[in-house]
């Protein structure tokens, strides 16, 4: 959401934007975007979390050269105290030809600056993370807008399920599946979503998965070391495992004679999809889906460095699950 203001005192309607929120995609492109608004200006980007006392005032001097400027500064958050204090006293005097772009990835860091970035009205743009999945789907749909493509709710669903909590993935696959399915066709629908995720590069993550999901530690093991061997980033195989998982419990809690045809609209799958889980659920129970929601969670703060080892963090979930799986 962008919420606009005028300026006060002698500061310029729109010469200061705030960019504020933890969702590093979003934020990436609203920079991106503000700087495009700004072509002609000469650009000074800082790095907020590096910025040194004197360089903020530096950059923000009149310039003899340049009659249009902007200055990023990047990681609001993590200024020290003496450039805050910098930046703060140099508002009074802002070069009417200066605009200034501030980045804050939220929380209670920096907030002493933050609001008083606040009081000067400037254009801010919400950059919040997407935690529920109504978010995401509206950002799917806006995606697909932008791309000047139509989908239907079923397909939103089935890509958010089969990303998972990374936004930035997500919004690469909406731009891939936008340029890639045939342009002739009026809505991108569930069977685009599967064939993108089956034919690029998660097809050995759902390798992984299968087995994983049928109780065979050793053949799960061994996809997974194929997998890597061939060059699948391992946050694609967690993202394919969780897909399933997330699957499993959609059908789980689905009525068992119902229609997968009739099915498929609510809980946003395919019919192909609802019917391998009902087969797959004969070896799973809703306290084997709880810990497997649990072993991927541990796995996916693995691979993104939380642990020296990541790859034998994700072999030990992979292996964790499937031996429950197998044991029942």
């Amino acid at each position: 959401m962008v919420v606009s203001s005028t300026a006060i005192n002698s500061i310029p309607t729109n010469s200061i934007l705030l960019i504020h929120g933890g969702e590093s995609v979003l934020a990436d492109r609203a920079l991106a975007e503000a700087l495009t608004l700004r072509s002609d200006f000469e650009k000074t980007v800082l790095d907020g979390s590096g910025l040194e006392p004197g360089r903020y005032g530096e950059a923000v001097a009149p310039s003899l050269f340049a009659d249009k400027r902007v200055v990023v500064v990047r990681d609001l958050q993590d200024v020290i105290v003496e450039v805050q204090e910098e930046i703060e006293a140099l508002f009074e005097s802002v070069d009417p030809n200066l605009h200034l772009i501030f980045i804050h990835k939220g929380g209670v860091k920096g907030k002493g600056l933050l609001d008083k970035i606040k009081k000067l009205k400037p254009e801010i743009i919400s950059c919040e993370p997407m935690k529920r999945a109504s978010d995401k789907e509206a950002f799917v749909r806006e995606e697909f807008t932008r791309h000047g493509r139509k989908i239907s709710s079923g397909a939103v669903s089935a890509l958010v399920d089969a990303t998972g909590s990374d936004t930035r993935e997500l919004a690469a696959a909406c731009s891939q599946i936008a340029f890639d399915t045939n342009a002739g066709k009026a809505v991108i629908d569930e069977d685009d979503i599967a064939k993108y995720y089956q034919g690029r590069v998660e097809a050995s993550g759902f390798d992984v998965a299968d087995a994983t999901l049928a109780g065979d530690p050793r053949g799960a093991l061994i996809a997974l070391r194929n997998a890597l061997d061939t060059g699948t980033d391992p946050i694609m195989i967690v993202s394919a495992l969780t897909s399933s998982i997330r699957t499993l419990a959609k059908v789980s809690g689905a009525p068992r004679n119902a229609n997968a045809f009739q099915l498929a609209g609510s809980l946003g799958l395919a019919p192909w999809q609802i019917d391998k889980a009902r087969r797959q659920l004969s070896k799973w129970s809703p306290a084997l889906i709880a810990f497997s929601v649990q072993e991927l969670s541990k796995a996916d703060v693995a691979i993104k460095g939380a642990e020296a080892d990541p790859l034998y963090a994700l072999e030990r979930s992979v292996v964790a699950i499937a031996s429950k799986v197998g044991a029942r």
